[in-house]
């Protein structure tokens, strides 16, 4: 198999339908979640919505620059989170992540391997697989606190 279907492979697995690393995903593990439960804030630890719109944030600034576009993306920006005052508005939000992931997962299927190699946008951020690698791996993170933070409301802890 390809690197690229390899690595588009295991950000489906995160995202939308694997069990192999941490046997959810986001899809599975928000499925479930009620607004007000995403919005429900655990000590200091940030928002099930905060990290949902957080996530989506950097697959829809590295969507715009795999569609060739520049890379706007800040992280001083990634928990800018509007309010989220229904279930129609978290529902939009976790469709937007869903939708995003499909469509990042997509566009990395065409790209071709040796575009891995190359540097993205600048020197500092490195290679295209280093970037991909490291959306995988902190979306895995993320995943860790949003599986945390349900079992923490579930025993009504905040």
């Amino acid at each position: 198999m390809s690197t690229v279907l390899q690595l588009a492979k295991r950000f489906r697995e995160v995202l939308l339908d694997g069990l192999w690393i941490a046997n959810t995903n986001f899809k599975d593990q928000l499925s479930d979640v009620t607004w007000e439960q995403a919005v429900t804030r655990v000590g200091s630890l940030n928002t099930i919505a905060m990290l949902t719109f957080h996530i989506d944030y950097y697959i829809a600034g590295l969507i715009q620059v795999f569609e060739g576009g520049p890379l706007e993306i800040r992280d001083q920006y990634s928990f800018d989170l509007p309010p989220v005052e229904s279930q129609e508005q978290w529902e939009s939000l976790l469709n937007k992540l869903l939708s995003d992931a499909e469509k990042f997962a997509v566009l990395l299927e065409q790209m071709p391997d040796t575009k891995m190699n190359e540097v993205f946008i600048d020197e500092k951020y490195g290679t295209y697989l280093r970037n991909i690698d490291g959306m995988i791996e902190h979306a895995y993170y993320h995943l860790g606190q949003i599986t945390l933070i349900k079992k923490l409301l579930a025993l009504n802890i905040h």
